[in-house]
Formats: structure tokens, C-alpha cells, sequence
């Protein structure tokens, strides 16, 4: 009877190129599901509506090159007419009054945020100031801006670690006292539903392809 051995194969044209694929591919499911985490299950947050987020920065270029066609991309088709009107008005301002054309720059810049904002269905509010944004939304962009995803894989790794490290170390504690009095099983069941509502939530965004859901007991 032959014995059969196990031979590794060398590894075929492809095969790690495959393989970093999806790498990559988890690399990414774990930004996203950090995102998650860190915003909440809302799928808009106040990044648009900032000074310093992209909405405004094109405004801001497209008023400094005449060029309108910079921020259509932020509304649409139906709200074009709006904007176009107003830029132009405002645009022709430019050489004028300095106070008067701030006015209509920032009623520019609000209309156009605001209609952005409706296109994903959210409120507006009004225009916040630079440096509000939430961190990991500014650390987003600076990854574009300076082309390193590695450095923001990292932290929103080791963010996501943190976080569901921090769920579960409290229900461990607070398991071993939840039967003393109703007042500490509550604060066990609070905890104990924090931590498997995030962890069902991101077992649905990774099941559903990026389609945010959260169960509720």
C-alpha cells in the first residue's frame, strides 16, 4: 500500500496577490467597522456643515477661480439652478464692498451646505466653526490628503480593540454582582446590552454588505 505525503506547493503566479487583496479587503471592513463604532448608527454626522470640511473647501476654491462647477458635485441636478444663480451673484460681488460680499459669501456657503445636508436627508443647523468636526472624520481626510491608509488602519484598529475590550470588561465585572439587588442586575443588564447590541451590530453591517442595523431586546 502507497503512503501518500503531503507536498506544499509552491506558491502560484497570483496566489499573493490574492492573498493581499483580502488583506486589504478586511483592512477596510475594519475602517468601516470603526467608523461604525465611532459615529454611531447615524449614516450623516457633522462633517459637511463645518468651515473646514470638503463642502465649503470647494465652495471657498470655486469662488476663488470662478468656477462653479467645483461644488455641483455636492447637490443635485434638481437644486443646480439654485446654486448657480447664487454663485454667480455672489461672484460678482467680489470687487466690491469687502463687508457685503462676506454677507452673501456666507449665505452662499449655508445655502449650498444646506442643500447638500438635504440630499442625505439631514438637518441643518448651520455653519460650524473649523476644528469641530469629530476626530476621526478629520483624521479620514488627512489619510486622502497625505495618501496613508496604513496610518489611519492602525488607529482605527486599535480603537475598535479598545472599545469592545472596554464593553466586555465591564460586563465581566459587573456579572459577578448582578444577582446581590435589582439595582446592580440593572446596571449588569445595561451593560450587558451595550456590549451585544455593538456586537450584533457589526456582525449585520459585515452580514449585510455595509447596510447599518441594530437589534433591539
Amino acid at each position: 500500500m502507497m503512503m501518500r505525503t503531503n507536498v506544499t506547493n509552491p506558491a502560484k503566479p497570483g496566489t499573493m496577490s490574492l492573498q493581499n487583496a483580502k488583506k486589504t479587503r478586511s483592512a477596510l471592513w475594519i475602517v468601516f467597522l470603526s467608523f461604525f463604532l465611532m459615529l454611531g448608527t447615524l449614516p450623516v454626522s457633522a462633517h459637511c456643515d463645518s468651515f473646514d470640511g470638503p463642502t465649503v473647501k470647494d465652495a471657498i476654491k470655486a469662488l476663488e477661480t470662478n468656477n462653479v462647477g467645483l461644488v455641483l458635485k455636492w447637490i443635485s441636478p434638481e437644486q443646480e439652478d439654485v446654486v448657480v444663480q447664487l454663485f454667480q451673484k455672489t461672484y460678482a460681488l467680489k470687487t466690491g464692498d469687502l463687508e457685503v460680499y462676506k454677507i452673501v459669501e456666507q449665505y452662499f456657503l449655508e445655502t449650498l451646505v444646506r442643500l447638500h445636508r438635504e440630499t442625505e436627508g439631514a438637518s441643518f443647523t448651520g455653519l460650524k466653526p473649523a476644528g469641530t468636526t469629530k476626530k476621526i472624520v478629520q483624521l479620514s481626510d488627512q489619510a486622502l490628503d497625505r495618501k496613508d491608509i496604513e496610518g489611519l488602519l492602525t488607529k482605527l484598529n486599535n480603537h475598535l480593540g479598545k472599545v469592545l475590550r472596554e464593553k466586555y470588561e465591564k460586563v465581566a465585572s459587573l456579572e459577578k454582582v448582578k444577582d446581590i439587588s435589582a439595582a446592580d442586575g440593572r446596571e449588569y443588564v445595561a451593560a450587558y446590552v451595550d456590549y451585544t447590541h455593538t456586537i450584533e451590530a457589526i456582525h449585520d453591517v459585515a452580514d449585510q454588505s455595509g447596510a447599518h442595523a441594530v437589534h433591539k431586546h
